[in-house]
């Protein structure tokens, strides 16, 4: 969501603010802003639309200053505009915010009736002008904040700078991530340790609750009841030269290349190639009296603990729930004693995920996080953390954290089934087998992408597409339909291909193309069959299938892809790259902004 920077420095610090914002905009955002202090004044500079805009604003009209902030914002309260912008401020205190402040309207209410004046429609302000109320009391800018955050409901980071403080930088969070960068004589804030990493690698992070006072040479963290507390510095391994495109034209395609690179990365944390077994980091509790799995997620993290679902009921035979993390706690779920409930996200800050982790907590339920991000708030307060080898992702659309989510999923299935009594050595070894050759498959799925090009100028006109599965290639029919819908902004669906007639055949006519996921496992003759049924209703049909699948079929079909013949357990995780792939090309072919696609975020921190 949106992206904060804060930096006290030893010279002019707007150019290293604008750096930092852009390391953040893969998080998605509407428009941007950095404030200063210029002789001992505040000053800012706000733009509407990307960060392209704020830079040639600052061209015609730099801004000096060694301490300042700086805000990427994604609209929540109010429209996208300059006025909306971040930073938000009064001639006393300037204000970044990351979050939702949810008591806005009583607090302003209350700050009119007692003379203060908005400009913005955000919920934002409240805070900035909260804190001017108490700072024309003569509070001191600490008396004054601590005053504010005892007001506030909702979730929030900030960072404060205040006139006439030169040295002097706030931050506070509840339940939106920051964190803290530790220079020589400076000081640094950030909704990530990406944001920070070409200025340091000494990190430290918030918990809820604190506020920190930071000064170019000290930092006093306080938590929620006002009391001095120690947070611990640690090297971060983020460099800033993760982040470049290298050859390719976008974000998004360069990630989906990856993927035989990092799915490889994440196999050798579990997988031994010449024993053919395989083993988790340390667990500190016995998978195998686990009564019930309650998988929780957001998006596409969802649709890798689908997936999930099919391999360890399948191979553990313990029950397994995917839960939407959005609606989760709400309804009051009943868990039972014994359970184990695993957190997925890629960034590990998703706030819906993390209100169900402190439920589960709550509830006496294992907990275990698969994130990408081993620093993150959902690492840090699960019982285990195993991590996928990702490295950062900055398309909006998550490609390679889905895939290498699904490894580690498959490597707990197995794990699990070992413990259960349910896999013997055999079995493991040939499923091992089969997860090791994951990465040379995935780099000959990718030397199709010319033919999904071509593939995607037929499909790039459509106004509706449906993907169809069996299995687990129902969940990468979902995941299918999500992508093409968040980069090419075409309406698509997926569907279980038995649900096919139960309403959505209604749909079918010849300017409906119908993506079918369909490797040659038990369950082709049905989705063959289904396919049959589309065929004769004049659909046209993109088949995804090995050869032996395709040669059985591909008179039937509009265009065909062919994947490599692989064993049923890992079709899944290869299936996922042409979708993809499929997706890039079309919101190419339409001239989307693929990358950062409207009104979406990259880490959604606020429920």
């Amino acid at each position: 969501m949106c992206g904060i920077v804060g930096i006290i420095g030893k010279g002019d610090v707007a150019s290293s603010l604008v750096e930092g914002l852009r390391r953040l905009e893969y998080r998605g955002y509407d428009s941007a802003g950095i404030a200063t202090l210029v002789g001992g004044h505040i000053d800012r500079r706000r733009a509407e639309g990307k960060l392209v805009n704020l830079e040639n604003l600052l061209k015609t009209k730099p801004l000096a200053g060694h301490l300042g902030i700086g805000h990427t914002r994604w609209a929540t309260h109010g429209v996208p505009n300059e006025c909306n912008a971040h930073p938000h401020a009064t001639a006393r205190v300037a204000v970044v915010h990351n979050g939702i402040i949810e008591n806005y309207s009583e607090l302003k209410a209350e700050l009119v009736a007692a003379g203060q004046v908005f400009e913005s429609d955000t919920d934002t302000e409240v805070v900035a002008q909260l804190i001017d109320f108490h700072l024309a009391q003569g509070k001191l800018p600490e008396e004054a904040t601590a005053a504010a955050l005892k007001r506030l409901h909702g979730a929030f980071a900030l960072g404060i700078i205040f006139a006439g403080h030169d040295d002097l930088l706030i931050a506070a969070r509840e339940g939106s991530p920051l964190a803290l960068g530790y220079g020589d004589g400076e000081m640094f804030l950030g909704s990530d340790a990406l944001a920070l990493a070409p200025l340091t690698q000494k990190i430290s992070y918030l918990a809820d609750g604190d506020w920190a006072v930071i000064r170019p040479d000290s930092v006093q963290v306080f938590d929620r009841d006002g009391k001095a507390v120690e947070r611990e510095v640690r090297l971060t391994q983020l460099s800033g030269a993760l982040i470049g495109k290298g050859q390719h034209r976008h974000f998004m395609v360069k990630e989906i290349f990856e993927q035989p690179q990092v799915i490889g990365d994440t196999l050798n944390t579990m997988l031994n190639p010449a024993t053919r077994t395989l083993t988790l980091p340390a667990v500190p509790f016995d998978l195998g009296a686990v009564s019930k799995v309650t998988i929780v997620a957001c998006g596409t993290s969802f649709y890798a603990g689908s997936v999930a679902r099919y391999w360890i009921e399948k191979l553990a035979r313990v029950a397994v729930e995917v839960e939407i993390a959005s609606e989760f706690r709400y309804r009051e779920p009943v868990l039972s004693p014994g359970g184990l409930a695993i957190f997925i996200s890629q960034s590990g800050e998703t706030a819906d995920t993390l209100a169900a982790l402190r439920y589960c907590k709550a509830h006496g339920q294992h907990t275990l996080a698969l994130v990408n991000v081993a620093e993150s708030t959902i690492a840090r307060e699960s019982e285990v953390a195993l991590l996928t080898q990702a490295g950062p992702e900055i398309g909006v659309a998550s490609t390679k954290a889905f895939t290498t989510q699904l490894v580690v999923l498959a490597g707990i299935a197995v794990s699990m089934a070992r413990a259960k009594g349910k896999m013997d050595a055999a079995e493991e070894a040939r499923l091992c087998q089969a997860l090791a050759e994951v990465p040379a498959n995935v780099s000959a799925v990718l030397r199709q992408e010319h033919r999904l090009r071509e593939i995607a100028e037929t499909i790039a006109p459509a106004r509706d597409v449906i993907y169809l599965g069996r299995g687990t290639g129902y969940p990468i029919a979902l995941e299918g339909a999500l992508k093409l819908k968040e980069v090419s902004y075409i309406h698509a669906e997926g569907y279980a291909s038995g649900e096919l007639k139960h309403g959505p055949i209604a749909l079918i006519d010849d300017h409906v193309p119908i993506i079918v996921v369909c490797p040659t496992d038990e369950l082709y003759e049905k989705t063959a069959s289904n396919v049959q049924e589309v065929v004769a209703r004049g659909g046209k049909v993109v088949f995804l299938s090995d050869k032996q699948g395709i040669d059985r079929l591909a008179t039937k079909a509009l265009a065909t892809v062919e994947l490599p013949q692989v064993d049923p357990f890992v079709a899944p995780i290869l299936y996922a790259i042409p979708v993809q792939l499929l997706a890039y090309h079309v919101a190419i072919a339409k001239g989307t902004d693929v990358d950062q696609p409207r009104n979406l975020a990259k880490s959604v921190t606020v429920e």
